[in-house]
């Protein structure tokens, strides 16, 4: 059975391949399922879970495939909850990562200390049939601080600056099966995993 992965993130795409290694299914790309390359959907919800909720809905139905998709950013409290949904464009349309961690810790309050900086990976993830009807929602969640100063070359985004609070070590300085074991998408998508299996194979 095929699963059509929603997103053209490669980050994303070798940790749902990872996390969603199950007998007779078959992860693909939305390339791979006959989408446009410029096929997207905008993200008008207001929570990660109504953003995933619509990514799966749109993805499913455009491409008539079961769809995954997923949510996810990060929420620092000295930044009120910010950049949360806004992750990826935070510092505006087309930045790099790079681009992003610096904007972010520009607006970080100088004087408080790297672990007084709390903050949160939070990620949903929707599972929907090609009819657009969803069948399951999980959420994920990873606490940590942030750092000032970025450490390990692994992973994406905000990963070099998000320090895992049962880890002591950035994401980026994770390996795969670490971040996978402490990470807010790979604990959302560990929570979906058994229904999707029974899904698959009842």
């Amino acid at each position: 059975m095929k699963l059509l992965v929603a997103t053209n993130n490669p980050g994303k795409l070798a940790e749902m391949r990872t996390l969603l290694n199950l007998p007779d299914l078959e992860l693909v790309t939305p390339l791979e399922a006959g989408l446009p390359a410029d096929f997207g959907v905008e993200e008008t919800g207001s929570t990660f879970e109504e953003n995933a909720v619509l990514k799966a809905v749109q993805y499913a139905q455009a491409a008539h495939l079961l769809a995954l998709a997923d949510d996810s950013g990060l929420e620092v409290d000295a930044l009120d909850g910010q950049p949360g949904v806004f992750s990826k464009r935070f510092a505006g349309e087309g930045k790099t990562d790079q681009d992003r961690i610096n904007f972010l810790l520009s607006k970080l309050p100088p004087d408080l200390p790297d672990e007084q900086l709390t903050a949160r990976f939070v990620a949903a993830v929707a599972f929907a049939n090609p009819a657009g009807e969803i069948l399951k929602v999980e959420n994920g969640f990873c606490e940590g601080f942030i750092t000032r100063q970025q450490r390990g070359t692994n992973g994406f985004g905000y990963d070099p600056i998000f320090v895992v609070k049962t880890a002591n070590r950035t994401l980026a300085e994770l390996s795969g099966t670490e971040k996978d074991l402490y990470s807010h998408r790979g604990n959302a998508v560990t929570r979906i995993r058994p229904f999707i299996k029974k899904y698959v194979r009842p």
